[in-house]
Parts: C-alpha cells; structure tokens; sequence
C-alpha cells in the first residue's frame, strides 16, 4: 500500500473487491493424476470455460505447456462415480502413446504418434452405466492395458461388478467385450488396479466389500502372475475389516510397501515392518482410485505425502525411519505422486498459492514449480490470511478449523461492528478442508465476510479415533462441531452473532440442511448438491460406491429405522425458519435431484424465504463457468438480503416465500 492511500471505513460485507464470480469460477478446480512420460511432467488439468472438462496436459522438453487432446475429450473416469487415475502413456520412438479414459462414453482410447485421432480400444455397453474403466497402465511385454473395470449388468444403481481385467491394445475389444481379459475371478465388490512387482511376477491391490468404505477396512492381496496373464493364488497378507490399507506399491528390489491405519494412523510399512511409526497420516481417504500419498523412488528412499491436519511432501529414508520435507512455500499437498529416477512429481498449494505441479529433486533437496504455475490474478494483498485453530466441542472434545477473517488492503469495517461469518462444511464427511488459497473464500473474505471451514469429528488428517467420531453419529457430532466454531467466534467478538450462515455441498450440504433443521445458531444457509433424506439415500436413491455409507455413519437401516427420520432434514422442513439458497446439479446421480424436490414440497407454503438454482448438465459438483458464477452470485445475494449488506453489481437473487 502506497503512502497516500488510506483505509476506508465501510460496513463489513460491503467492501468492494476485484475478485468477482468470474474470477473465482475461472480458477476453480486443481491439476490432478501426475505422471512421467519419458522425461516430461504430465497431468491433468481442468477447462470451466470449455464445458468443465479436465485435459491431459504435457510439459514438453522445451518447457512449452500443451494441452494434449482438444476439446471435447474430457479425461475422466466415473468408476465409483468419484472417478479416479484416466490416463497412462508411455514414450515411443515415435512419440508418445496415450491412453485414456474419455468422460462422455467411458471408453477407454489410444491415442498414438500415429494416429490422427484417439482410437476407442473398449466398447459401450447398451447395459445400465455402461463399461467403465479406471487406473490404465501399459504391459507392453503383453500388449494390454491393465484397469480396473466396472461393469453394469442392470438398470439399478447396484447392478454393477467390478474386476481387474486387460485391454487389448491392437483394438480387437472396440466392438468386442469377450475380447476384453478378466484377470482374476471376481471375489469382492471393490478392488483397485493390481500393482505389478518388478520383475512382473507378483500382482498387488487393494479389495473390500459392503458395507465397509475404503477408510474403515481393506484388505492388501497379492497373487503371482501365471504364463498365460491371470493371477492366481491370491491371498491377504495385511488389512482387514478393521484395518484400512489405503496403498499398497512395489518398492525396487520387490518389498512390498503398504500405508496401514492398523495403529490408528495410517502410517508405512514395508513387508509388515513398520517404516516411521508417528501420529500422523502417510495415507488417506480412498475416495478415487488411483490416489497417491507414497511412491518408492529406483534408490530405495519413499516419496511421502504426511502429516497431521496438513499433507507435507518428504522424502523418507527407510534405514533410519527420518523423514526431510521439501523445503519451499507449499504447505499442503495432494494424494497424487510420480517418480522418475530421482525426481519426484507432486502438486503443491499454499494459503498465498492454489495448487500447482511441483518437482523435487530428492538428491538435493531443490523443489520447484514445472507447471500449472501459480499466478496472481489480483494483488496478493486481498487474499485471505488464515488462522489454524483448534475449539472446544462438546464433552470437551477438540474441533479443528481454519479462520478466514475478513481482508482488504483498502477497507476495514467500523470500530463497533462485528463481521458476518459463514461456516463452511466440507463434504465426504471422511474427507477435510486443506489450508490452501482458494478464490471462492476469498471471494466473501475480501468484501468483509469472514469464514470458518470446520474439520469437523470424522474429518481425516487426525488418526482414526478422530473419524470415528462420526461413527452412528451423522448428523449430531458434525452438527454439534460446526456450531462450537460459530458460536465461540461470536462469544469471543470476532464473529456477529445474528449474522452467521453455514454453507456446505454433498455431505457438507446434509450438515448445512442439519444445521438449519436443528439448531438456532444460523440466519441462513446455503446447501448445495445435498443429502436430505437419509431413508431414500439408503433405499436405492444414491450409487454403488456409497449405498451401505450410512450403516456406520448412521446404523444400520433394519435396526435403527427411526434414526433415519429423526435426523433427515426433508423429515423435518418445519424446523426450517430461516432463508436458504438450493443448489442443484440436475445430472446428479449421487445425490439426485429428488432429495431437494421432497424438502420443497415439505417447505411449500411455510413463508419461509428460499431459492431453488438446478443446472442442466452439472453432476455431483459443479464445473462450469456459468454455473460457477451464477450459483456464488446467489449466494453473496442471500446474504446480502439477510445480513442487510450493499454488493453493488451483483444480480439480486429472488426468493420464493
């Protein structure tokens, strides 16, 4: 700030900011699925303007970023519906070879030096949801593509298997699913692509059945590769239903390294012997196939994502168990790594940076960013400056959050004014908030709102004690720990006690619909792409992957019946009394658009002030440009209407009483 400006006294929620809708929404999304081909960083990357397509992105030898299939192809995988890894490529004489899964039809396609345009190798189904494939990696000695593929046999969301199968790579499956191999009979409901030890002898992957996710019990299986590519003799040698084995790979010399929770924290085993026993994650959530928290470098030290409440990248030297982290500004890394001799690819973020493609050299220690590189679309000085906190919650439990008080350079709001705060529920619920810079945040921060995202009980990053705390207790403990934060802001003066709204999407937006249905701690909400009727979700309402969540985040269904009403929101609409916004994606088949439909009926005619915004081709999540900014415009306007806030230039959002 120059000498000659000052700072303006203005209504907090009325500060004028150069961080519109459109800028938030232009930066929406984060590279993902890094990986070398040859010597280059690859990855992908996503397109709100190009329909919300994510592109396969290359870092050429010559530094030049390119994008590597124009639009429409959309890399993206919708196994689990979450998706996972869609692509893998390998170098040729030639060129690259590419192959990739394409979102419209999940066909799994080459894409060559030679080719003119991307060949399909799998065909489509007429049957259900189709083909899908995910976590594609060449075995170039059989002339296949190895996946994980998921097949639906039906119309319901539940008719589906899913097996490790290969892929011809001569085309002769296009049109021909017998010529697609299965590799190993099908044994569990959930399996994630086979590792293959070095010497291409052994196979390793990750398995689990209903009514266990990923986080609460896997099983590690390895099996021996026969003559004629199938594997066979396959047995568990770690995990269990009480033991989550989030990644399991092949180090150099043909160890097996796995991150197991069985101590309570995921932390590093190698052939059963634990590598750095610490109360902190070196693994994660499995919500995506394909993640990522450790690669095993050629010299024997183990790239690592860990932490406790954070992902730092280090470098891991099994003799000693001592861990080095990359030194630089990024403090919070995602689940996805690749190594390529002694270098290692990550992606980085920061409060002050949004995730970007990082490189470490882990013979020096030298990290820098080769792509996707952060730059200031606005001056720095309006970003947020965050706190990390930790409340008290009921029982004296601890809550974690991080503070976003309101920021501007040129602004401030009067001596005797407290700010309006919105809580942000993250969705999952097994899942957390990273500290890192996003615009959407800064968005409300930089006109004078201030917020408070809430790793509520259940959320990662805290051992498994802290995620079972959500454990038959949805809807209570997430609840309870959202309005512990909002309510000692505003004791202690940092927040306004009349004006706090809470906002959360999917899971987050069930804790937003809870929080308005069950408590008198909000003056509004904002629930987006939601959860609200526990009974539907359970009954069919909702795909595969999480049809049988609710038996441990709720109960079981046959047991607990009355418990699902109890705490559904569209169950209790008339504990509703204050404004709330709805968004909707309308190609939703997570949590359709039914949920919100039944809690309109349940409203209808209550007088109370709502909003309805449903979105032609939006799925779970939205990742259009015109949705992006359409639906954060509503939201400032909601607020602006229930907290009295003057946004000159933002469209007025009309509410329906």
């Amino acid at each position: 700030m120059g000498e000659n400006e000052t700072v303006e006294t203005l209504p907090f929620g009325s500060w004028p900011s150069p961080i519109d809708a459109a800028l938030a929404a232009a930066h929406d999304g984060k590279p993902e699925y890094v990986g070398y081909v040859g010597d280059e960083p690859w990855w992908t990357e996503p397109r709100p303007a190009e329909g919300g397509r994510r592109t396969l992105v290359r870092k050429r030898t010559d530094g030049v970023e390119e994008s590597v299939l124009p639009a429409p192809w959309n890399v993206r995988s919708r196994v689990h519906e979450y998706g996972g890894r869609p692509w893998t490529a390998a170098r040729t004489e030639d060129g690259p070879l590419v192959l990739f899964v394409n979102f419209a039809d999940q066909r799994l396609y080459r894409y060559g030096p030679d080719d003119r345009e991307p060949l399909p190798l799998t065909p489509v189904s007429p049957v259900g949801g189709g083909l899908r494939w995910v976590e594609p990696q060449l075995v170039p000695e059989r002339g296949e593509v190895w996946c994980v593929l998921e097949e639906f046999t039906g119309e319901g969301p539940s008719d589906v298997r899913r097996v490790a199968a290969a892929v011809p790579l001569d085309g002769s499956a296009a049109e021909n699913r017998a010529a697609v191999r299965e590799l190993a009979p099908e044994q569990h409901r959930f399996v994630t692509g086979p590792r293959l030890s070095p010497d291409g002898g052994r196979a390793a992957w990750l398995a689990w059945d209903h009514p266990r996710m990923p986080w609460d019990g896997t099983e590690l299986i390895t099996a021996e590769v026969g003559p004629d590519g199938t594997l066979h003799g396959a047995r568990r040698v770690a995990g269990g239903p009480d033991e989550s084995v989030a990644q399991a790979e092949w180090a150099a010399d043909g160890a097996l390294l796995y991150a197991s929770d069985r101590t309570g924290w995921w932390n590093l085993y190698r052939d059963g012997v634990p590598l750095c026993p610490r109360e902190e994650e070196f693994g994660g959530a499995l919500w995506k196939l394909g993640q990522r928290w450790f690669a095993p470098l050629d010299n024997g030290l183990v790239a690592v994502v860990h932490g406790r409440g954070a992902g730092l990248l280090g470098i891991l030297d099994p003799e000693s168990g001592e861990v080095v982290d990359c030194a630089g500004p990024w403090t919070e890394f995602d689940a996805t790594l690749a190594t390529h001799g002694e270098r290692v690819l990550a992606i980085g973020a920061s409060p002050r940076s949004a995730y970007e493609v990082v490189e470490l050299d882990a013979r020096t220690g030298h990290a820098r960013v080769t792509g996707a590189a952060h730059h200031d679309p606005v001056d720095p000085a309006h970003y947020p400056e965050p706190q990390i906190r930790t409340f008290t919650g009921p029982a004296g439990r601890d809550v974690h959050a991080h503070i976003y008080p309101p920021h501007s350079p040129s602004c401030a709001g009067p001596h005797d004014e407290r700010p309006p705060y919105v809580v942000w529920a993250h969705g999952g619920p097994t899942s957390r908030s990273p500290l890192v810079l996003d615009l959407e945040i800064a968005y409300f921060t930089s006109r004078g709102i201030g917020v408070a995202e809430v790793n509520y009980g259940g959320s990662t990053g805290y051992g498994r004690e802290y995620r079972n705390r959500l454990r038959e207790e949805w809807g209570v403990v997430d609840v309870e720990d959202c309005a512990a934060v909002a309510l000692a802001l505003a004791d202690e003066g940092t927040a306004d006690r009349t004006r706090l709204a809470v906002r959360g999407g999917s899971a987050g937006g069930w804790t937003t619909a809870a929080s308005l249905a069950g408590t008198d701690v909000y003056a509004c909400g904002t629930v987006r792409y939601p959860v609200l009727d526990l009974g539907g979700w359970a009954t069919g309402g909702t795909h595969d992957f999480e049809s049988r969540y609710l038996e441990s985040l709720v109960g079981p269904l046959a047991e607990v019946p009355a418990r699902y009403a109890e705490r559904s929101p569209v169950e209790h609409a008339d504990g509703i009394t204050v404004p709330f916004l709805l968004l909707q994606g309308l190609a939703d088949v997570i949590c359709p658009p039914a949920q919100c439909e039944r809690l309109l009926e349940r409203i209808a005619g209550r007088g109370v002030p709502h909003a309805y915004l449903a979105f032609e081709g939006e799925g779970h999540g939205f990742r259009r440009t015109d949705t992006l900014v359409r639906s954060l415009e509503a939201e400032l306007s909601l607020y602006a209407q229930v907290f009295g806030l003057d946004v000159p230039g933002v469209p007025r959002l009309g509410l329906t009483v």
